[in-house]
């Protein structure tokens, strides 16, 4: 499954579902199939990736590349090959961070799922 987060105020970010679900738990709200960041709520859903990403950072913290793993469960529930390349949180957040900056910045909500 693909969820794109779409807002007026800049272009889409696309992620796999097992992805944006995290992030959307990250941001504070649940996991659903059609979701809203409304604009009172962007303060706090930056703040809280902000924060995601300072500890994913501060776990990394003197790890050589070749101490991260080499990859991940693929999120597919046993229907796809199992895994795939090892993305960081930090990699995986900051499309979605600067989606909800530039929201944030332009007054107009995030959404996903419409």
């Amino acid at each position: 499954m693909i969820v794109i987060f779409q807002s007026p105020a800049s272009g889409d970010v696309i992620m796999f579902g097992d992805v944006a679900k995290r992030m959307m738990k990250l941001m504070g709200k649940e996991p659903t199939d059609k979701g809203i960041v409304t604009v009172e709520q962007l303060p706090d859903a930056i703040a809280r990736i902000k924060a995601a990403i300072e500890e994913d950072k501060r776990q990394r913290a003197g790890k050589s590349p070749e101490d991260l793993p080499q990859t991940e469960p693929d999120g597919s529930g046993g229907r796809g090959q199992g895994s795939r390349p090892f993305v960081t949180l930090t990699q995986r957040a900051v499309p979605l961070l600067e989606l909800l900056e530039w929201s944030l910045k332009k007054q107009k909500p995030v959404v996903w799922g419409v």
